[in-house]
C-alpha cells in the first residue's frame, strides 16, 4: 500500500518545478472553472441532502459521505454565476481547506489539467475587488482555447464562516510587546481574503505588513533589496507565504530564496490551506522553517514570537 512518504515523493516531484494540477468543471454554464486538485478528496454524484434551517444562503444542506456529515455549498450561488444550461449533471467535489471538510455542488466535471504556475495569471484588475477568483488560465478544449477561472475558495468560505482574528490573552508574551513595533513581515498570498486575515492578526502586535500577491512579486521585492545592498533579515523579521499562487508558487519562491546566498537565511513560514503530516513532509523537503495550516491566529502569533526571540538572542 502506498505510504504517506510515497505520496509525498510523487507530489514533490512538482516542487521546484512550479507545476500544479487543476480540476476543471462547469457551474451549469458554458464557462470553465477550476480548483487545485491538491485540495480535492473525492468527486461523487449529488447525494441526498439534509436541509439546515437558518444556514447561510449558499449552504444547501448536509450530506452523509462515508459516515461523515459534510456541509454542502452551492458554488454557483456562492460566487454569483447564472445558470445557462439545464441541470442535467450535478456533481459534488469534496474538499479539505483550512483543516475543515466541505463539499461544493458543481455541474459537469471535465478533466484534470497539468500546468505550470507560469501559465496561471492574476485576474485583470478591471474586474474589481469583489470577484471570487484568485487567477485565470487557458486550456485547449476540442481544438479551441478556453478561458478557465480559478476560484478563490478561501474567500467563498470566509463569506459563510466568519474568521476570528482575536488573539488569546495567554498567547501574547508581554516581554516582547515593545519589540514588535517597527518590525516588518512580508506576506505572500494570491487571496486578498487570506492576506487580510494575516494582516489583521499581526497588525495587533504593532507589526508593519508588506504584501505581495504571488511568489514572483515577493522575489522581486527581496532581490530589489539585495541589489541595493540591503540585508533582507534587517528589512523583515520573516516571511509568510502561501503554497499555491499564479506565476510562481510558494515552493518555487522558497527554492529561489534558499539558492541565493544573499537571502538564503531568511525565515520562511509556509501558511497554507493544505494540512496534515503529508504537507509537513513536503515543507521539510522544500526548505521552509515552519508550516502553518490556515487559519490560526494564535499560531501565527506564536510563530512570530518564536522568530523574534530567536533574533534577539543573535549578536548584533
Amino acid at each position: 500500500m502506498t505510504t504517506i512518504l510515497d505520496a509525498v515523493d510523487l507530489r514533490t516531484q512538482l516542487v521546484g518545478e512550479n507545476r500544479l494540477e487543476l480540476l476543471i468543471f462547469r457551474l451549469h454554464s458554458a464557462q470553465l472553472f477550476a480548483i487545485n486538485v491538491f485540495k480535492v478528496r473525492e468527486i461523487v454524484k449529488q447525494p441526498h441532502l439534509h436541509s439546515l434551517p437558518g444556514s447561510h444562503a449558499s449552504v444547501c444542506g448536509v450530506a452523509n459521505i462515508r459516515g461523515q456529515s459534510i456541509p454542502i455549498i452551492d458554488l454557483r450561488k456562492a460566487i454569483g454565476v447564472r445558470a445557462t444550461e439545464e441541470h442535467s449533471e450535478t456533481n459534488l467535489i469534496i474538499t479539505e481547506y483550512n483543516r475543515s471538510v466541505q463539499g461544493f455542488l458543481v455541474g459537469q466535471v471535465m478533466n484534470i489539467a497539468n500546468m505550470t504556475w507560469q501559465d496561471i495569471q492574476p485576474p485583470p484588475s478591471q474586474v474589481g475587488k469583489n470577484n471570487y477568483l484568485t487567477a485565470i488560465t487557458r486550456i485547449e478544449k476540442d481544438g479551441v482555447e478556453r478561458l478557465v477561472s480559478i476560484v478563490d475558495v478561501e474567500k467563498v468560505l470566509a463569506q459563510i464562516v466568519s474568521y476570528n482574528t482575536d488573539i488569546s490573552d495567554d498567547i501574547l508574551d508581554q516581554h516582547l510587546v515593545s519589540q514588535f513595533h517597527g518590525r516588518k513581515i512580508l506576506i505572500v498570498d494570491d487571496s486578498s481574503t487570506a492576506r487580510a486575515q494575516i494582516r489583521d492578526t499581526l497588525a495587533q502586535l504593532g507589526l508593519e505588513i508588506i504584501e505581495a500577491i504571488n511568489g514572483q512579486k515577493a522575489l522581486d521585492i527581496l532581490k530589489g533589496w539585495c541589489d541595493e545592498g540591503k540585508d533582507v533579515n534587517q528589512e523583515i523579521l520573516m516571511m509568510f507565504t502561501d503554497a499555491e499562487m499564479p506565476e510562481m508558487d510558494g515552493y518555487r519562491l522558497t527554492h529561489e530564496i534558499r539558492n541565493d546566498p544573499r537571502m538564503k537565511d531568511l525565515f520562511i513560514a509556509l501558511n497554507t490551506s493544505l494540512s496534515g503530516s503529508f504537507n509537513q513532509a513536503m515543507v521539510d523537503k522544500v526548505g521552509c522553517n515552519r508550516f502553518i495550516s490556515k487559519f490560526q491566529p494564535d499560531l501565527l502569533v506564536e510563530v512570530v514570537q518564536d522568530r523574534l526571540r530567536e533574533t534577539l538572542k543573535q549578536p548584533v
